[in-house]
């Protein structure tokens, strides 16, 4: 059986990715995946094998990736953060199906929404979803009523891609969305090149946030509707406070 793994490497920085991560990536024989994110760990593998791919090419380099492996290779497809969010994960099973002898094994990594939210404090404290902003994968007709729907609920949320140079205002056009659900001065924060060099971040409110200098290195947090800044951090109570004198008993076995 050909074995592929599917690697979340975290956000970037070597002290995120986890020890299984180090493992598979100090045995395999080659390493591929985004331009980008092999460039973040090629100096550690000096003497490996890369295969790299820009954006929008990822069927290419996923079948590239099995093709290999099937040949007697050890190799691992790496992925930003996690590899099941919005990572090679779900495509490499999908080839995968084409093939009786292909084995994909997932390595799980930190996603921008944990990292990120490390940084901020604990904007997702409580219930909360991943929206992404770009279309190139999902109609903004769905994108939108995503949107809708966690504002509702009330729910945090996490946005990926917020930003690009043919979105320039998906941003916006999101906060208008959220601003017909949310207070103005809904907290929210963004985290840039989370775990590299150049990390920055901003608490504010809602709306602010459409006017920021926000790319795609750049992961958007909105709170819900209870979230507070503390000390200058973002935090999502879950609720105990409200709930102290029960909780504490219950849990002192009366």
């Amino acid at each position: 059986m050909s074995k592929i793994y599917a690697v979340g490497i975290g956000p970037g920085g070597q002290e995120y990715m986890t020890q299984e991560a180090f493992q598979v990536l100090d045995g395999v024989d080659v390493i591929a995946g985004y331009t980008v994110y092999v460039d973040l760990v090629r100096d550690r593998y000096p003497d490996k094998e890369f295969y790299t791919t820009p954006m929008k090419k990822e069927i290419e380099r996923c079948r590239w990736a099995i093709e290999r492996a099937r040949e007697g290779s050890s190799v691992a497809m790496i992925c930003s953060g996690d590899a099941g969010v919005y990572g090679m994960a779900g495509l490499l099973f999908e080839l995968a199906q084409q093939y009786e002898d292909v084995d994909v094994v997932v390595v799980p990594g930190i996603t921008a929404a944990i990292s990120g939210a490390a940084v901020l404090g604990a904007p997702i404290g409580h219930d909360f979803c991943l929206i992404s902003l770009s279309d190139l994968l999902t109609p903004w007709s769905l994108i939108e009523t995503r949107l809708r729907c966690a504002a509702e609920g009330d729910f945090a949320i996490c946005i990926y891609n917020p930003r690009s140079k043919k979105r320039d205002d998906y941003l916006r056009k999101a906060c208008d969305i959220l601003l017909q659900y949310r207070p103005a001065d809904n907290v929210c924060g963004w985290v840039r090149n989370i775990g590299r060099e150049g990390e920055e971040y901003r608490v504010l409110p809602l709306s602010e946030l459409g006017d920021e200098p926000i790319d795609m290195f750049t992961t958007v947090f909105i709170g819900s509707t209870r979230t507070r800044v503390m000390n200058g951090r973002m935090i999502t109570p879950r609720g105990y406070e409200q709930h102290e004198d029960t909780y504490f008993r219950r849990n002192d076995g009366e």
